[in-house]
């Protein structure tokens, strides 16, 4: 509605009063284009669109062509226009543009023009903005459509949630009742069988300590008058004793001055550890510097001895360099010598190397011709030897095979050949025949004997089956309700998560208000919609900045965020005793200050106690009693305890 208001424009349109169906907006504003958006004049000689009365006899449109008011329909003042307007297949436009009459117009579906006087335009070069005004009005009326119809169907499926949600809480809270009702009499049952088991076990106890009593009875009647006889000497010391609750002051008063005397004389000690280590330090610092300028004094003799060795030295190089000096023109004359000497055995050398060279490939031609011929006279008995092993076992086979069947056919093995008749050529390896021999009497073995038991035998396997497919069963009924149980403590854990989470979100958003001295903050389920599943996400937003995920906020205001969420679970299920190691350190000042108030407060609404590590000395003012732990002694350590209440009424 947004997207039509701003294109209608000023005043009245003929665009806003026709309509077209849907597929064919492009071939209307095609035809009419930019005329649609002028309105009706009301004054003559105007501009705008005038009331005609129809033609006499309008000039017939070609016979392919459909009049477009067919699929459009306008007011009365377009009767002219529309009835000159015709509707065709694109492909049939530049064969039918001849035989227009004045006035007449053909389109196609996808927005082409061609019009009487030979003017001819194209869909893609077409932008028409009426064309464009007419779909979006046809798709307003869609969307109209499917919105009453969606709204119509979510009434109906809201009414059937809420019919479904009222049965649901009516069967939740009847299944709450009788699980509440069962456990009550499980426990009603529970505690009178333990009742009776402890009445009978005490009526036993009272049993033996009646006859117990019985014999002491007696002993205890003379103890009576002892005891009589003591007491009276008791009340008499008691009276020369003097006031005990001024005693008990003088003590406390004493132990006060003892503890404040303590604690200066540990005052005291440190500092006079302090100094004394101080002392130590000036005293190993003056040693220190001794053996320096010990050490500089030995390098400065160590110099000395350095320098007029040196100077010696030096006496003994400039000696030196006058004899190399000397020695060149010997060296050069002596060089000579050897050169002439190094040429002569050089040619020497190179006449020792060929003939080296020839030896050399002579004996390699020996050395490589003897290795030939062992080789091959190894080779020649190596297959000599084969052949005798061969031969050996072929006549050990030929004996084994004729013995063989003698034994068992009864016959030579010439005999047998001609019994056998015509053989196979050529005839199968002896190997494989004893292999399908052997696999025969494997078969025949495998089958073994007669089974008189088979009838016993599967009446036992239909027995075990019969047993198997009952626990089946019962497996699967202790699987439908071990499921069953499964779902309903989901749901019952479902039911408190959420109860927990309500209660800590409230909490949580009131403690981080109360810190922040403004703000909001609150706890979200995310990622899933089953709250078993889903994870948690913190969203605050401090006094003057946006709404944004822990993870966003400074290291501060993390700190006091986190310390909020962790009352919060507090508040919803306290616990006897709460330790808060070193929360206070990403804190300045005044949230320290902060966090000590909603430590009062927290202790003010619960029972827990709070036991906090700290070195922040503004957290430690806030605490009641204080615990620390001193080294006296190098090496001994000692637990030291201040009572702050106490400290202060003694101050008072």
């Amino acid at each position: 509605n947004r997207l039509l208001d701003r294109e209608r424009g000023q005043g009245d349109q003929l665009l806003d009063r026709i309509t077209v169906e849907k597929g064919f907006e492009a071939a209307l504003g095609a035809a009419l284009s930019d005329d649609l958006k002028a309105g009706e004049t009301k004054v003559p000689g105007g501009s705008g669109w005038s009331a005609l009365a129809a033609y006499d006899s309008p000039a017939a449109l070609p016979a392919a062509a459909r009049p477009i008011t067919e699929v459009a329909q306008g007011p009365a003042l377009l009767a002219r226009r529309l009835s000159q307007i015709g509707l065709i297949d694109r492909a049939d436009g530049p064969a039918l543009q001849p035989l227009l009459q004045p006035g007449q117009r053909l389109v196609s579906r996808e927005g082409d023009l061609w019009r009487w006087d030979g003017y001819a335009v194209a869909a893609a070069d077409a932008v028409s903005s009426a064309a464009r005004r007419l779909e979006q009005v046809n798709r307003l009326s869609e969307l109209r459509a499917e919105a009453t119809e969606a709204a119509a169907t979510a009434a109906g499926t809201r009414a059937a949630h809420e019919t479904l949600a009222r049965q649901l809480a009516d069967l939740t809270e009847a299944d709450r009742a009788a699980r509440a009702a069962r456990r009550d009499a499980d426990t009603r049952l529970a505690d009178a069988s333990r009742l009776l088991t402890k009445a009978e076990a005490e009526r036993g106890v009272l049993q033996g300590k009646l006859e117990t009593l019985q014999a002491a009875a007696a002993r205890h009647a003379d103890e009576a008058h002892a005891a009589a006889a003591e007491l009276a000497r008791a009340e008499a010391a008691r009276a020369e004793l003097e006031d005990l609750d001024a005693a008990k002051a003088r003590l406390e008063d004493i132990r006060t001055t003892v503890e404040a005397s303590r604690m200066t004389m540990l005052a005291h000690r440190t500092a006079h550890d302090e100094l004394k280590r101080d002392g130590e330090r000036r005293n190993a610092r003056i040693a220190k510097i001794g053996e320096d300028i010990a050490g500089w004094r030995k390098r400065l003799d160590s110099a000395a001895g350095r320098l007029s060795e040196l100077k010696t030295r030096h006496a003994k190089t400039e000696t030196s360099v006058r004899e190399a000096r000397q020695k060149p023109g010997a060296l050069a004359d002596l060089r000579a010598g050897l050169a002439e000497q190094i040429t002569t055995a050089e040619r020497r050398k190179a006449a020792a190397a060929d003939a080296l060279s020839v030896g050399e490939a002579a004996l390699r031609s020996a050395i490589a011709a003897e290795r030939d011929a062992e080789r091959a006279a190894s080779d020649a008995r190596e297959g000599r030897a084969a052949a005798e092993a061969r031969r050996d076992a072929a006549r050990e086979a030929e004996d084994a095979a004729a013995q063989r069947i003698a034994e068992e056919m009864e016959t030579t093995p010439v005999a047998l050949r001609d019994s056998l008749g015509d053989l196979p050529d050529p005839l199968p390896r002896s190997d494989h025949i004893e292999a399908e021999v052997q696999r025969l009497r494997r078969q025949r073995d495998a089958l073994g004997a007669v089974n008189l038991r088979a009838e016993e035998d599967a009446q036992a396997v239909q027995l075990e089956h019969d047993t198997l497919a009952a626990e089946k069963t019962d497996l699967e009924q202790a699987i439908g309700k071990l499921r069953t149980g499964i779902s309903s403590l989901n749901r019952e854990g479902r039911e408190r998560l959420l109860k927990a989470f309500d209660e800590v979100n409230a909490n949580f958003a009131k403690l981080f208000t109360h810190l922040f001295g403004g703000g909001e903050a609150r706890l979200v389920l995310v990622e899933s919609d089953d709250p078993l599943e889903a994870g948690l996400e913190i969203l605050c937003q401090p006094p003057g900045k946006k709404l944004s995920t822990l993870s966003l906020l400074s290291g501060g205001e993390q700190t006091l965020t986190a310390l909020a969420l962790i009352f919060a679970v507090f508040l919803a299920n306290p616990a006897p005793i709460c330790v808060l190691d070193e929360v206070d350190a990403p804190l300045d000042d005044a949230n320290v200050t902060r966090f000590c108030d909603l430590l009062d407060e927290m202790t003010r609404r619960t029972a827990t106690r709070f036991l906090v590590i700290t070195h922040h000395a503004v957290t430690m003012a806030r605490m009641d009693r204080l615990f620390g732990v001193t080294m006296v002694e190098q090496g001994v350590s000692q637990l030291v305890s201040v009572d702050l209440r106490k400290a202060e009424q003694l101050v008072a």
